[in-house]
């Protein structure tokens, strides 16, 4: 399924990516094409293009051919999704531990929808720290909302999505 979606095949051109997109999220999934994981995660990630279109763009970078980021984002996993909001990388919070990137496959296309669509809340707005929204995950425990954060517009109890 990757190859309905964006590929970006030089360091320049992520770059870019990342830097020229003003209002939307942009969401880099690093790995390569041929790989289990990846191929489960570009097939949720595809199925959501249109959904998430108006508040995120998708990309995908082989980890091969584009060496680049290897080292600085540690893309030591098959499948590695991060997130970014003018040009600042915003970490997330699913109980894992690792608040950088997630290096595992959805198999669900709302969860997906509703990380995505809770970075661009916490990032739009500024926050610096981001949960995932209640409900999600229910099997990790979750930070929540802390003071000052907004949970209008219907998005749940969501947390703050860190920008490093």
């Amino acid at each position: 399924m990757s190859y309905l979606l964006p590929h970006l095949s030089t360091g320049w051109a992520v770059d870019q990516a990342i830097l020229n997109e003003e209002d939307r999220v942009v969401v880099v999934r690093f790995g390569h094409d041929y790989d289990s994981v990846c191929m489960q995660m570009d097939e949720v990630l595809c199925n959501i293009v249109d959904d998430v279109k108006n508040f995120a763009v998708i990309y995908v970078v082989d980890i091969s051919e584009v060496p680049d980021f290897n080292t600085m984002y540690e893309l030591y996993d098959p499948c590695t999704v991060m997130f970014f909001f003018r040009n600042k990388h915003i970490m997330i919070d699913l109980g894992t531990g690792n608040n950088n990137k997630i290096n595992w496959a959805f198999n669900n296309n709302q969860e997906m929808i509703d990380i995505i669509e809770t970075v661009y809340r916490g990032a739009a707005e500024g926050a610096r720290f981001g949960c995932q929204p209640e409900g999600l995950l229910d099997e990790v425990p979750v930070l929540r909302a802390h003071p000052g954060s907004s949970t209008e517009g219907g998005g749940g109890d969501v947390g703050r999505a860190a920008i490093g």
